[in-house]
C-alpha cells in the first residue's frame, strides 16, 4: 500500500513524525508531501496569486511553499502522478479538529482533497489540555491508539467522496475509554468570545475564543465523545447540498 502523508502544521512538525511512525505499521511505501511552514486554519484554500515552490528533502520526502491542499495536489498530480497513493493520511494535528473546525482546518481539508481525487483519506488530530501548549503537546494517545482505530478503516472500502475525521482525547493512553463513531458537533456561536487587549504601543489586538459545545441527549457528537474520554471517529462527505431544502426551494421557483 502506497501512503501519502501530509499535514497543516508544517513538514517539521512533531505530529507528522508521529504520523510517519503510525503509517509504517501499515506499509513501507511512505511518501511525505507537506507545507514548508505552518498553515493552521488555511482551510481548503489554494495558492493562486503566486508561484508554489517544491523542495525535495530526501527520498520520498518533499515540502511545498503553500497550503495543505497545494501539497496534496502537488503530490497526486506531479510527484506521484505515475503511481498515485492508495491512502492519504493527514496529521497528526496539534490540537483537535471537532465540530465546525472541519471547515477551517487545513488538516481536514488535505484529507478532503484526497477524497476529491478518489483516494481513501483520513484526518487525525490530537486534543490537548491547556497545560500542554506549543511544542509540549503530548501525542501519546494518538500514537498508542491510532493503529487500532485505523486498521478497520484501512481494511474496508470507503464510500466515494467521503473521508474520516479522527480525534484523540487529551488523555494518557491507558485512560482513553475506547472508540466512538460520532456525528459532527456544533458549538454555540452566540457565545463566541473575543478577547480585546492593547499592545505596548497602544494598538488594540484581539484573540478569538470558541463557544461551548451544544450538548445532545445521546452525547453522539465528536465534541462530546472527546469530552467523555473517547476517540472520536466521524465520517464526513463532500456533498454540501441540503437535501430537505431542495423540494422547498424548487416550489419557490415553480
Amino acid at each position: 500500500m502506497r501512503i501519502l502523508l501530509t499535514n497543516d502544521d508544517g513538514v517539521n512538525a512533531t505530529g507528522l513524525k508521529v504520523l510517519e511512525r503510525i503509517a509504517r505499521k501499515f506499509s513501507d511505501d511512505i511518501w511525505v508531501v507537506a507545507p514548508t511552514e505552518e498553515q493552521s486554519g488555511a482551510g481548503h484554500s489554494l495558492t493562486l496569486t503566486q508561484p508554489v515552490r517544491l523542495r525535495r528533502l530526501g527520498e520520498r520526502r518533499f515540502c511545498v511553499t503553500g497550503t495543505p491542499t497545494d501539497s496534496v495536489m502537488m503530490a497526486i498530480a506531479h510527484i506521484m502522478k505515475d503511481q498515485k497513493p492508495d491512502l492519504v493520511l493527514s496529521g497528526v494535528n496539534r490540537g483537535a479538529n471537532l465540530g465546525e473546525d472541519v471547515t477551517y482546518s487545513g488538516t481536514v481539508s488535505a484529507a478532503m482533497e484526497g477524497a476529491l481525487a478518489g483516494i481513501p483519506s483520513i484526518a487525525l488530530s490530537q486534543s490537548y489540555a491547556k497545560e500542554g501548549m506549543g511544542d509540549t503537546v503530548p501525542f501519546a494517545a494518538a500514537e498508542a491508539w491510532a493503529e487500532q482505530v485505523l486498521r478497520p478503516i484501512v481494511d474496508t472500502t470507503m464510500e466515494p467522496r467521503t473521508l474520516i475525521n479522527i480525534n484523540f482525547p487529551a488523555l494518557a493512553p491507558e485512560e482513553v475509554k475506547g472508540v466512538r463513531v460520532t456525528q459532527q458537533g456544533l458549538r454555540d456561536y452566540g457565545r463566541l468570545r473575543i478577547v480585546q487587549r492593547t499592545d505596548p504601543r497602544g494598538y488594540e489586538y484581539f484573540w478569538f475564543g470558541l463557544g461551548p459545545m451544544i450538548e445532545t441527549p445521546s452525547h453522539s457528537t465528536d465534541l462530546e465523545a472527546i469530552a467523555d474520554g473517547y476517540v472520536a471517529v466521524t465520517p464526513l462527505h463532500l456533498d454540501l447540498t441540503h437535501g430537505p431544502s431542495l423540494g422547498r426551494l424548487a416550489e419557490l421557483y415553480a
